[in-house]
């Protein structure tokens, strides 16, 4: 399979015909619909709208849900490649898709009812409704069994109160997945996950100015005496951090997709730029330094690769994928970050201006060291399950 647009920097994986058309879809619409705008939606830090709902029409947003509930009925390896494919292009449109898609849609397919994913699955995959995905709160990050976000039972309702930060989609979406404890004295174990619906009583507190991602819109939300019928519990009472784990799992590997999509437009800009360049009467491309720059970047980039398409194989199969997942997210971060810095160096003063993307690619980077579980979380994921072989 190609993921790179220079003919000798190839990478070959066997994949079906009907893949390398979903690749090739999924780059024209980003080079087409996404890359004229990049730098516009970024300086306004404006949520694109006309893109997601673009990716919707295309099948973007529902990519891995079933057909008969809406979906496009692809499989997790697809659902990489389509990532991949924003993220060389905008990592923020990426963003958005990592956060409906892996985050949201994943937890209600995970574990919803029939009747709750016929309710809200059909909106979600076609784009009518933007998902948003809320754990994280101003006091509780990694540290989620000091979650102060309360749903109490009243008749036939739950009435949620609490407020959650860092929320991706969080003032566009109309349909959350919430966490909240249902039982104070149970900590983790007391965590419940709840549909929420924007009309029940969302509100938004506060937009997040970030150094990058920033068309991703990013948010803290506030739930006040939000009434939430009883029938929108996911699961069972105190299951909520339990799923939260799985849908982690998950979402690791959509962002260790975006890393290798933004690490591949990091790499592709500094060919370009490396190629173009000329220095002391010869281009950029023929000094060492330079060379061996490319080429730790491009190493990387490619096992990258690999490890997350090892990690959606085996998601897709049903095998446990844990290990793998975090395995992915950690090294593909780190070498998109890696990337990133690179690309910046090789193109100088320049990478330190708006003029090239090097210079987004360089803020966006963070955060993938940061979101779905910081590097050192991972590093403890990967510890334990290391361990407890």
């Amino acid at each position: 399979m190609t993921t790179n647009s220079t003919p000798d920097q190839t990478f070959d994986f066997t994949i079906s015909d009907e893949m390398k058309l979903l690749q090739e879809t999924a780059r024209g619409f980003a080079e087409k619909e996404i890359r004229p705008v990049v730098m516009k939606y970024d300086e306004a830090q404006e949520f694109p709208m006309e893109i997601v709902k673009a990716m919707g029409g295309l099948g973007f947003l529902g990519a891995v849900i079933p057909e008969d509930l809406g979906g496009a009925g692809l499989s997790t390896l697809e659902f990489v490649v389509i990532m991949e494919e924003l993220a060389r292009v905008d990592p923020s449109v990426a963003l958005i898709l990592a956060a409906h898609s892996g985050l949201c849609l994943q937890h209600i397919m995970m574990f919803a009812s029939q009747e709750q994913k016929a309710r809200y699955v059909p909106a979600l995959a076609s784009g009518q409704t933007i998902g948003s995905w809320a754990l994280t709160e101003p006091e509780s990050g990694s540290d989620s069994g000091g979650m102060k976000t309360v749903a109490l039972m009243e008749k036939d309702h739950y009435l949620l109160n609490g407020s959650k930060t860092f929320i991706t989609n969080g003032s566009v979406a109309g349909t959350f997945v919430v966490m909240a404890k249902t039982d104070l004295q149970k900590g983790k174990s007391g965590i419940s996950a709840f549909i929420v619906e924007k009309s029940m009583g969302v509100a938004v507190a506060r937009k997040e100015n970030k150094l990058g991602m920033r068309a991703s819109d990013t948010v803290q939300i506030v739930l006040e005496n939000v009434r939430v019928p009883k029938e929108n519990l996911l699961g069972k009472p105190g299951e909520g951090f339990k799923q939260a784990l799985g849908v982690l799992d998950s979402g690791r590997v959509g962002i260790a997709a975006l890393a290798v999509g933004l690490a591949q437009g990091a790499l592709e800009a500094s060919l370009k730029y490396a190629q173009e360049r000329r220095q002391f009467g010869k281009a950029l491309a023929d000094f060492q330094a330079t060379q061996f720059k490319l080429a730790e970047m491009a190493t990387g980039i490619n096992a990258a690769r690999l490890l997350t398409y090892k990690a959606a194989i085996e998601k897709e199969s049903g095998k446990p994928y844990t290990l793998s997942a975090s395995q992915a997210k950690l090294f593909a971060s780190e070498v998109a970050q890696r990337a990133a810095t690179e690309a910046v160096q090789i193109h100088g003063g320049y990478g330190y201006t708006k003029e090239f993307p090097v210079e987004k690619f360089y803020r966006d980077v963070k955060l993938l060291t940061i979101g779905e579980g910081t590097s050192e979380v991972q590093r403890m994921v990967i510890a334990k399950q290391l361990l407890s072989d």
